[in-house]
């Protein structure tokens, strides 16, 4: 994994994984039956998280060894680039490890694959530990079974500049809570400061086209829906917006990092993020940090989104009670809670999120944003469907800025998104 943060508010890279290499596409090929003798030697995966995190882990597997004497786990870290590629040749080769830490996008491939042990058949008891949107969240469309146990999960609020927005005649301390109200603050203060000040960096995503609650596939998983009316509507308003400077002009070509420094400098006056960017307001931007605004998400479905790790059990392993029993104890509610006070993630276990931790004002802005996503996390879900790769991603940001240039129609743009996605979906 790339640090928690790029992990978790980046999208991963698209794992290519050749079905004929590894067996059918039908589920795990090895044993699911967990419930003999947890022993023998076990190797487990990780995403660049040794530089950061070595004592915490080495700390987990010892714990875990002398629970289970008879056990030894070799921990493997892999660094952040190339990770899809390592765990594609491992694949193909038989070489892939016991227990490897997954995201949604990269666990799909290898349970097409067969190489992903459904644990709604090997650790269905487990089940009830985890909050319900993190368990769904690594089921594959038109699959049965859940592929990886979730483990660490992320979200974040929407911050904004109240300097900003009094200055437009807005009302700082009530932040738009409805789309209705983003798109009419926006043009407000659009006009307001003669388009020098946009309210948004970057175009819509398909994690906010399923914010706004577009259907994104169909029931089976064999299509994309998100060229619907609700779709077409988010994406008019997008370009009211672009034309309007309320959306800034850089936007089709923003990233993360280049939004964020738009809003740092008052270009841009609302963008997400999360706790962690807190301390970079204080150190980078003293001005803004005084009169920074923290709201929700908005959504239309009531559930904003969730970014979620998981833990993944190789079905060709030669040790599955010790294979289930470690990825199991990697996310259960002791040791994620443990992890969640190291780095500014949240557990996926039931219950957790009710911890004190993350309920209790200390009358910090830190904690202020930490319980805010806390509650909210509890009925989020992932909404970038499990099989949408970074090509179709390309494809949908490539189609959307052309409506937006007015090079296409609204719908005729996200026609041609779906059918580009369609089309990289059956070359699967």
């Amino acid at each position: 994994m790339p640090t928690p943060r790029r992990a978790l508010f980046a999208a991963a890279v698209a794992l290519v994984l050749p079905l004929s290499a590894c067996g059918s596409g039908g589920g795990g090929g090895g044993s699911t039956d967990a419930s003999g003798k947890v022993e023998g030697n076990i190797t487990f995966e990780t995403w660049n998280l040794r530089a950061n995190f070595t004592p915490y882990f080495r700390g987990l597997i010892a714990d875990f060894e002398k629970k289970y004497p008879g056990t030894h786990v070799k921990w493997i870290d892999q660094p952040a680039e190339g990770y899809a590629d390592k765990l594609s040749a491992d694949a193909a080769g038989g070489t892939l490890p016991d227990v490897v830490n997954v995201s949604p996008d990269l666990v799909a491939p290898l349970a097409r694959a067969g190489l992903a042990m459904d644990l709604d058949k090997a650790a269905a008891t487990y089940r009830s530990e985890y909050l319900p949107g993190a368990w769904a969240s690594h089921q594959i469309p038109g699959m049965s079974g859940t592929y990886a146990f979730p483990w660490y999960l992320n979200t974040g609020p929407l911050f904004y500049n109240k300097a900003l927005f009094t200055k437009a005649g807005l009302n700082p301390d009530q932040p738009p809570k409805t789309y209705g109200e983003l798109f009419a603050d926006a043009l407000q203060m659009a006009r307001e400061s003669d388009g020098k000040v946009a309210t948004l960096a970057n175009v819509p995503t398909i994690e906010d086209f399923g914010r706004y609650g577009v259907p994104l596939m169909n029931r089976q998983g064999t299509g994309f829906a998100f060229n619907n009316a609700k779709a077409v509507e988010l994406l008019t308003k997008y370009k009211e917006l672009y034309d309007a400077k309320a959306l800034d002009a850089q936007a089709l070509t923003a990233t993360p990092e280049s939004a964020g420094k738009k809003f740092l400098t008052g270009a841009v006056a609302m963008n997400p993020g999360s706790a962690l960017d807190l301390d970079n307001f204080r150190k980078n931007a003293p001005g803004l940090y005084r009169n920074i605004g923290i709201t929700d998400q908005i959504t239309s479905t009531g559930h904003v989104n969730m970014y979620v790790m998981g833990v993944m059990v190789n079905s060709r392993t030669k040790h599955t009670p010790a294979a289930v029993a470690f990825a199991h104890f990697v996310t259960d509610a002791q040791n994620q809670m443990s992890f969640a006070r190291k780095v500014a993630i949240f557990p996926s276990t039931a219950g957790s999120l009710n911890d004190p931790y993350f309920t209790k004002e200390d009358g910090t802005d830190e904690t202020r944003v930490r319980i805010a996503a806390a509650t909210s996390l509890k009925g989020a879900v992932n909404y970038t469907p499990v099989l949408f790769s970074d090509q179709m991603k390309t494809a949908l940001g490539n189609e959307v800025a052309k409506a937006l240039q007015g090079k296409e129609s609204p719908k005729e743009a996200l026609d041609n998104a779906v059918k580009a996605a369609d089309r990289l979906l059956q070359q699967g």
